[in-house]
């Protein structure tokens, strides 16, 4: 039984290398350059994390995390571009905005978690930018009881962070 595995296994990489050399198939560095994070039914709000993910995309690690302390400190505000209905506008360049705070310290605690993966794999966390962030939302769980009059906010997210070469 092990020698068909590894006759198949041989076949296999000859089949890869056949197929290299012919140009059907591009194979590039094995090492692969950024972490990701998929994570499922979070109990936030799908509508906050959206604009945090919308805040917090394309940007730099470490200057994330300085933007979503300030956050939490209430000194900047979080842009809300699309779930804006009837808010107050803040103090800046922003027109209106919120200090979600209970989203915050959860996407921080994403954001160590998926630290310690590019970690893990080797990668420099000095040069980690957020590529992808991907929120949707999950299936809504029901309060127990008696009378079921409202539902859980659930929410899903994938992160990837990449290392750029500086």
């Amino acid at each position: 039984m092990p020698r068909v595995l590894v006759q198949q296994d041989q076949a296999h990489t000859n089949l890869l290398n056949k197929m290299v050399e012919q140009k059907k198939i591009k194979i590039e560095d094995k090492k692969e350059h950024f972490a990701s994070l998929d994570v499922k039914n979070l109990t936030m709000s799908t509508k906050q994390t959206i604009e945090i993910a919308n805040f917090i995309r394309n940007k730099n690690l470490k200057k994330v995390r300085t933007l979503l302390d300030q956050v939490l400190k209430k000194k900047i505000a979080v842009p809300f571009k699309r779930f804006n209905r009837d808010m107050g506008h803040k103090p800046g360049k922003i027109c209106s905005g919120r200090y979600p705070l209970k989203v915050t310290e959860q996407i921080l605690k994403l954001l160590n978690s998926v630290e310690a993966n590019a970690e893990d794999k080797g990668l420099n966390v000095e040069n980690l930018k957020i590529e992808e962030i991907i929120v949707n939302k999950a299936a809504n769980q029901w309060h127990a009881g008696r009378l079921r009059r409202r539902r859980m906010k659930r929410t899903n997210i994938k992160l990837k962070v990449v290392e750029i070469e500086k």
